[in-house]
């Protein structure tokens, strides 16, 4: 793919948003997969290079609407990314398990049962990991 600007800013939002270590063993499983590799070149552009990038909103709050997002869609993968990214711009565990927990009145119980699973689970790891690097 060409790298536009619009890209590269993608690229560079996409490592604010994982980290170095995780940004670079991310692109590199995806660099190994011809077809996953096409899918993370247009998601850098046009999600990260183009909506992130935009002005009037910060990337905290954009993580919000990602958990958000992914929580009431029951996107249980994408939930468990948007979870991390939103830990490491500074929402708390407990603040993010009270979004959740709002949520269930307004989408269902059930649906968000589910994301408290995803969450509680990512939340573990999060520590896992980095109790590992230390």
């Amino acid at each position: 793919m060409t790298q536009t600007e619009t890209y590269r800013k993608g690229v560079e939002i996409r490592r604010q948003l994982r980290g170095d270590v995780d940004f670079a063993a991310n692109q590199s499983a995806y660099d190994r997969d011809p077809v996953m590799k096409k899918f993370i070149d247009v998601a850098t552009e046009t999600v990260f290079g183009a909506l992130w990038a935009r002005p009037g909103l910060d990337f905290k709050t954009r993580t919000l609407i990602c958990v958000v997002s992914d929580a009431v869609s029951g996107r249980h993968p994408e939930l468990d990314i948007h979870l991390r990214f939103a830990l490491k711009q500074g929402w708390s565990e407990d603040e993010l398990t009270e979004v959740l927990l709002h949520l269930s009145g307004y989408v269902g119980v059930p649906l968000i049962r589910e994301a408290m699973l995803v969450a509680s689970k990512t939340f573990a790891d999060v520590k896992a990991e980095a109790n590992k690097k230390q």
